[in-house]
């Protein structure tokens, strides 16, 4: 088993460039309506306008306004999880924060990132929006031109399909299945645009992605069998 401490759990949030459909500019809009043509395909009740609250899901419409990450310290029982987000309306400005500390921790071979659905999600929306941002992607982050097993990316959703490459399991069943405390009490991924964009709740936010990296460790641990992290040993930094 990889040491804990050189696993650093993430999570991001994103989402989409404008508050409407109706604010995109109209080069953008044409993009958009190629895109969405499959999501609207079939489906009378929806059109390119409705799906628009799906851009976030596309780097190329959406934007990153959080990513929360965690470090497990210590051992055994005294384990301790400390949490730090990288948050705001600008995302250069957040993402150039994250690849600054990402750049100062993992300054060896032996460090790894993990995220649910991260190797689907997390690590190519973020390496494709500091591309579009014009910052160089750190090494650990970068999967170009490198071999599988050169890659240090975990993910949790990838540990619990055992090879069964058909299988989609959100973050939110898994733990429920595996019986760990589920962080969603508040909102969830479908409500992020609309606490960014209308109730302009960005604090909202990143407390939810906070718990979304409490919620990816501990489902780590129980796949490895680990003792949980108990709740007094969460410490979010500022």
């Amino acid at each position: 088993m990889i040491p804990l401490n050189n696993i650093l759990f993430l999570d991001i949030e994103t989402v989409s460039q404008y508050a409407t459909y109706e604010e995109v500019p109209e080069e953008w809009k044409e993009l958009w309506a190629v895109k969405a043509a499959y999501l609207v395909r079939n489906k009378e009740e929806e059109t390119i306008d409705s799906v628009y609250n799906r851009a976030a899901i596309y780097a190329e419409f959406g934007k990153i306004v959080c990513i929360s990450c965690g470090i497990v310290q210590g051992n055994s029982d005294t384990k301790r999880l400390v949490i730090k987000s990288f948050y705001g309306h600008d995302e250069k400005e957040l993402l150039l924060q994250f690849c600054d500390m990402l750049k100062r921790w993992a300054t060896d071979s032996n460090k790894y990132l993990c995220a649910h659905n991260g190797k689907e999600f997390d690590f190519p929306f973020l390496c494709r929006r500091l591309i579009i941002n014009d910052i160089r992607i750190p090494h650990i982050l970068n999967t170009s031109g490198r071999k599988p097993w050169e890659v240090a990316h975990l993910d949790t959703m990838d540990l619990w399909k055992f090879g069964d490459y058909k299988n989609y399991t959100s973050l939110n069943l898994l733990a429920h299945t595996l019986k760990i405390p589920t962080p969603k009490d508040d909102i969830d991924g479908k409500m992020v645009g609309d606490v960014y964009w209308r109730d302009h709740d960005l604090e909202r936010i990143v407390t939810y992605c906070q718990k979304d990296v409490v919620t990816i460790t501990q489902i780590y641990l129980r796949l490895y069998g680990e003792a949980l992290i108990r709740p007094e040993n969460i410490e979010i930094k500022n």
